[in-house]
């Protein structure tokens, strides 16, 4: 079902809603981005339209609330552990179509891999999501190619905004009382979605171990600085270490944490005596770029990329994942040629 209505009407369902869920959303913060003069759009809890930053594409996923930056998971003595108490509000996501997909993909590594991760699964049992339609695509955007254009039919409502009125697509009967409940005008919606992308990607459909070892990958040991900032931007990746932190001198008390990390930084693979897998940038480059677009995809039918392009906006280095797809799709056309 479809509502039409005012955007004081449309406060007045956010504020209902905001009685029972925290509404969590893009925000746009002046002069916090990356100089004093550049502003950064970053999720943040919202409390009405207003708040909300819907014109340009969040410079920052939505994930820190499914997977914390730093999140405790429990205390221990030299008897006893207890687990971290953890929040447990129930939350509304407003999400793009690409970043709903990338849900699905956060929820086959923490629920549906070989066990579910109980930590994870208490969040994500008390979060939904509402989409924002998305009506043009934005720089390095992907989308289309990535099938992740259009919605997956998981979220509440939709919102789009046009002028003084907003539209909205109603999934959810409890929420269809709250747009009853103020003056909508009922009508069919379809919410807007990219239809085209500037930037265009080919991935192959298998991809053989030759090109593991393909010299395309030499580029990146050179131009990666393995800062990390793609991994941390991505709304699909789920890279952590864990972290023991020790309140006493006999290390027998403290806490454990699981702090969010990134397979493209220094030292993430090191272990005991020494040892390290993927030393090299350009290894670490293949990792991610294979993981994202063929080993995900072998396990679980489809790509764990969703081509949103905030690697791309974010690389210090000006390195676009999109053409490294397309330059690993000619590497396999061309094993294909031999």
């Amino acid at each position: 079902m479809g509502y039409i209505l005012e955007k004081e009407s449309f406060n007045e369902v956010l504020k209902k809603l905001g009685e029972k869920y925290r509404l969590y959303a893009p925000v746009r913060k002046i002069g916090e981005g990356r100089f004093t003069d550049v502003d950064v759009v970053r999720y943040d809890f919202v409390n009405c339209l207003e708040d909300m930053e819907l014109e340009a594409k969040s410079d920052y996923s939505f994930k820190e609330l499914l997977t914390p930056l730093s999140q405790t998971l429990f205390f221990f003595t030299e008897g006893e552990t207890k687990e971290a108490d953890m929040d447990t509000s129930d939350v509304i996501i407003f999400l793009r179509a690409c970043d709903l997909h990338s849900v699905k993909r956060l929820d086959d590594i923490y629920l549906n891999n070989k066990f579910a991760d109980p930590f994870y699964e208490k969040i994500r049992a008390h979060v939904q999501f509402a989409l924002i339609g998305c009506s043009h695509s934005f720089e390095n955007c992907f989308c289309v190619d990535m099938e992740s254009n259009i919605a997956p039919e998981q979220y509440l409502f939709s919102l789009d905004v046009s002028g003084d009125l907003v539209k909205s697509a109603v999934r959810s009967e409890e929420i269809e009382k709250l747009f009853q409940s103020v003056s909508a005008k009922q009508e069919e919606v379809i919410p807007a979605h990219v239809t085209e992308n500037p930037v265009r990607v080919e991935i192959p459909d298998e991809i053989p171990n030759t090109v593991y070892q393909s010299k395309l990958w030499e580029e990146y040991s050179a131009r990666c600085i393995d800062c990390g900032r793609c991994n941390m931007v991505c709304p699909t990746c789920t890279c952590f270490t864990m972290q023991d932190t020790f309140y006493t001198e006999n290390g027998k008390v403290g806490e454990r944490r699981r702090v969010a990390a990134s397979c493209m930084i220094n030292g993430y693979t090191r272990v005991a005596g020494g040892g390290e897998y993927r030393r090299t940038n350009g290894e670490r480059m293949r990792f991610k770029v294979l993981h994202k677009i063929s080993d995900h995809r072998k396990r679980f039918g489809y790509n764990m990329c969703v081509g949103c392009g905030r690697c791309d906006d974010v690389c210090p280095e000006y390195i676009k994942f999109s053409n490294i797809i397309n330059k690993v799709n000619r590497a396999v056309k061309e094993e294909g040629v031999r």
